[in-house]
């Protein structure tokens, strides 16, 4: 388990002598054997800026800080897999953030590369491998042509080929859940947001934010040629490129009408914050399959300190979890997760209340893009004792054996009624 670091070049080397060590939450721990797993195919090293790695050395025990100019490496996982543990380090200047990425612990053993982290759901769907580049330019060429006027095809076209982005890669190439962003605002202002972040925040965002409140006509085409695609096919309102979807419900819920006037194939989902009930409730009565909701905790104050919520509180999002729960809709949380923070007793606690009140059917855990220390300076301290990710997800599994854990959505094992 020998530390893996990075020179000024962008080289990756492991250290002969010295054996990993990662964070959680602010604290350094040694990793275990059962902790460790091999690089997942798809998984990319990338070096955290402005860092020096730190390693242990197995004869003392004693951790130490490469010199300067050896940074720490961490792995960004693909879709499927649960990090366990942040990569240890040093930072030269604690003012500069890390940009928005989910660093993963890595550590070198005989045989190769292996990250701290769990194989929460099948990663072969999200293989970022399995995307042809190829076939894809092809297929955002064959559509943009074949609507040559449908202004949300063209931003698509820009998330899926510069940004490389899997959702809107897989509107073009009509497989899994496609995209379809529908607003440029948002209720929220989420301290990671990836899309929109203020001058003054010290985050880049790594892509922008849509610019322009798509047509009904627009939306709805797309959401034909999708859906119509494959039976399981997916289509979903709430993209990293927008604010929040609800915010146009208007839209939305025509877009729903007309598509369901067609056809009933596929499954229309929202990926939502799911704060404005009012809205959420008339959206899932247009014919909504699938919701998921994001959210990083089910406390008040955490919640509160990441979201900052604009005109609506926890509360509202369980309502109208709720409410879409009790109208047949497949409801899940995108439940954004830090070692060290996830896994406090009292964040266990809280959501495994918050999921059997809201009476979800899947939590979809997702690595949390942010810089850990900047996280940690936001939200309230432990209160209660942290068990490590490893056991919060054994809890999770014990304590809601209704509730699937996985790492992103899936078709429903049955539709609602009415479609």
């Amino acid at each position: 388990m020998h530390l893996v670091y990075a020179d000024e070049k962008g080289n990756v080397f492991d250290h002969p002598e010295w054996h990993g060590i990662a964070r959680s939450g602010g604290d350094l721990v040694e990793l275990l054997e059962d902790e460790l797993i091999p690089l997942p195919a798809g998984a990319t090293l990338v070096g955290l800026p402005g860092t020096r790695a730190i390693g242990m050395d197995p004869e003392t025990g004693e951790m130490q800080a490469m010199p300067a100019g050896y940074q720490a490496v961490g792995a960004l996982l693909p879709q499927g897999f649960t990090r366990l543990y942040v990569p240890g380090y040093l930072k030269l200047d604690k003012s500069q953030l890390f940009p928005l990425f989910g660093y993963t612990a890595v550590v070198w053993k005989e045989d190769g590369f292996y990250v701290a982290a769990d194989p929460t759901d099948d990663p072969e769907p999200w293989n970022p491998e399995n995307c042809d580049r190829k076939e894809l330019e092809i297929e955002v060429d064959r559509l943009l042509k074949a609507y040559p006027d449908n202004q949300l095809y063209r931003h698509l076209s820009n998330c899926a080929l510069e940004y490389e982005c899997l959702t809107a890669s897989n509107t073009f190439l009509r497989r899994l859940e496609g995209a379809v962003p529908v607003s440029f605002a948002c209720n929220a202002g989420c301290f990671g947001c990836i899309s929109e972040q203020p001058d003054d925040s010290g985050f880049p965002s790594p892509q922008t934010r849509l610019k322009f409140k798509p047509s009904v006509e627009d939306v709805t085409a797309i959401m034909l040629e999708h859906l119509r695609a494959a039976p399981d096919a997916i289509i979903s309102f709430g993209q990293g490129c927008e604010g929040e979807p609800s915010t146009q419900a208007r839209t939305i819920i025509e877009a729903i009408r007309r598509v369901r006037a067609v056809t009933k194939d596929g499954y229309i989902n929202i990926n939502t914050n799911a704060g404005l009930t009012d809205h959420i409730r008339a959206i899932t009565d247009a014919g909504l399959d699938l919701m998921r909701v994001s959210t990083i905790s089910a406390l008040d104050d955490h919640y509160n300190a990441y979201y900052k919520p604009r005109g609506y509180t926890l509360a509202n999002v369980e309502k109208s979890l709720r409410y879409a729960a009790d109208q047949g809709v497949y409801t899940s949380i995108n439940y954004l997760v830090l070692p060290g923070v996830t896994d406090r007793e009292e964040e266990i606690e809280a959501m495994i209340g918050f999921a059997r009140r809201t009476g979800l059917k899947l939590i979809q855990m997702r690595n949390l893009n942010i810089d850990p220390d900047a996280y940690l300076s936001l939200i309230p301290p432990a209160q209660g004792e942290i068990y490590g990710m490893k056991a919060m997800l054994d809890i999770c599994k014990r304590e809601l054996p209704d509730v699937a854990i996985g790492s992103y959505t899936h078709v429903p094992p049955t539709r609602r009624a009415f479609v």
